[in-house]
């Protein structure tokens, strides 16, 4: 359901449609924590105080550092606050994602999410993957299990096609999907109008890209009219594509944060977004 530039996560949890994404709160390659842990705490404060109440990490990212990084900057968390989180990944060094199904993973992903960002209950769980060598009605056991206990309330599915959506909904409800889609990389398109349709969120991860160079010309001419940065205009886009998209943008720096919140503010005309949708 969605409220003006708000939207309800599993129809219920309302949410600003501008949220972060934790995943650069971490070393390089999304491995060991943040390089500045104090600057890192500010970042999350700083995004929480400037009006997002929707935080996107996972088990994977460090591993684990950033969901303790998480907790120890806003715990306890304000009443408004969804922390969403990941499992599904195996990490065996910088830049290294190793897919794992495997239901045991799954159920110890679920109880450590838990335990780093000292929740009774998640929010939003999000299957990172799904994995070949595991049937999903097996890998989503477990977590069919934590939403009985009260352990998970909503269960979402990241890099689906639609087949995979339908698959993972005969075992339990899917409120979002999580897939690579920005202004320059439309390859999901299908799955962005099928969420759309079947009133889910949808996460767009890497949303900053702005596409191939023989477009920076058409989307400098529009930044420049809404004296916008070219990113920010990349995230309006996002914006005003669907009424369901939320988005994610990280950074590990203040004024990057800020540069990022503000594109919520900018309102791209349909003539605009035509010209970036060609």
């Amino acid at each position: 359901m969605i409220v003006a530039n708000k939207f309800r996560i599993g129809g219920e949890i309302e949410i600003n449609r501008m949220g972060y994404g934790g995943m650069q709160l971490t070393g390089q390659g999304v491995w060991g924590d943040a390089p500045d842990r104090e600057k890192a705490k500010e970042v999350l404060k700083a995004a929480v105080a400037s009006g997002v109440n929707f935080i996107d990490t996972a088990d994977s990212y460090g591993p684990h550092t950033n969901e303790i990084l998480i907790s120890e900057a806003l715990h306890p968390y304000s009443d408004d606050l969804l922390i969403a989180t990941k499992g599904g990944f195996d990490r065996t060094g910088p830049n290294q994602w190793v897919v794992n199904g495997n239901p045991e993973h799954i159920r110890e992903a679920i109880e450590g999410s838990l335990k780093r960002l000292k929740l009774d209950r998640i929010d939003l769980w999000q299957l990172h993957r799904f994995d070949p060598k595991f049937p999903i009605e097996e890998t989503l056991a477990p977590v069919v299990d934590a939403v009985k206990a009260g352990k998970i309330l909503h269960v979402g599915l990241s890099e689906v096609n639609i087949k995979q959506i339908e698959s993972a909904e005969k075992v339990l409800p899917i409120v979002s999907v999580q897939n690579l889609y920005n202004l320059g990389d439309r390859k999901w398109e299908e799955v962005v109008d099928y969420t759309e349709k079947r009133g889910m969120a949808f996460i767009p991860w890497y949303p900053l890209a702005s596409g191939p160079h023989k477009m920076k010309s058409k989307i400098t001419q529009i930044a420049e009219k809404h004296g916008a940065t070219i990113s920010q205009i990349a995230l309006a886009w996002l914006l005003k594509r669907a009424p369901h998209i939320l988005l994610i943008p990280g950074t590990s720096s203040l004024d990057h944060l800020h540069e990022n919140l503000k594109a919520g503010e900018i309102k791209l005309s349909d003539e605009d977004f035509a010209a970036l949708s060609k």
